[in-house]
């Protein structure tokens, strides 16, 4: 994100002072690297199931000799581990998100 105050232009360095906005620019650095964060977390929520189950198929067919017809029924369960992890995650985010909202008192509301 690149922050222009004036006539230069300042990737890394932020003034903080009221007329130029405040610390705006890192605030968007800030967001934009959260939300890395969690695509990150949540690719990694779900792919790693899958890759741990077809692994751990991988290892029981080549060192016990078990039937490679198991593969179909790890790739299941680890999509639907993968599914699930998904499924809370969003859950969670979208709770997180409810509780974050900017509570600000209107102009005409009284508590």
């Amino acid at each position: 994100m690149l922050c222009i105050h004036g006539n230069r232009a300042n990737i890394w360095h932020t003034e903080y002072s009221a007329e130029k906005g405040g610390g705006s620019c890192l605030k968007g650095w800030y967001k934009a690297l959260e939300d890395l964060v969690w695509l990150t977390q949540l690719g990694l929520n779900m792919l790693l199931p899958l890759v741990l189950c077809l692994g751990g198929c991988w290892w029981a067919v080549e060192h016990w000799n078990w039937p490679e017809w198991l593969f179909l029924p790890a790739v299941l369960l680890g999509l639907a581990a993968g599914a699930q992890n998904f499924w809370v995650f969003c859950k969670e985010r979208m709770d997180r998100a409810k509780t974050d909202k900017n509570h600000r008192v209107g102009f005409n509301s009284h508590q």
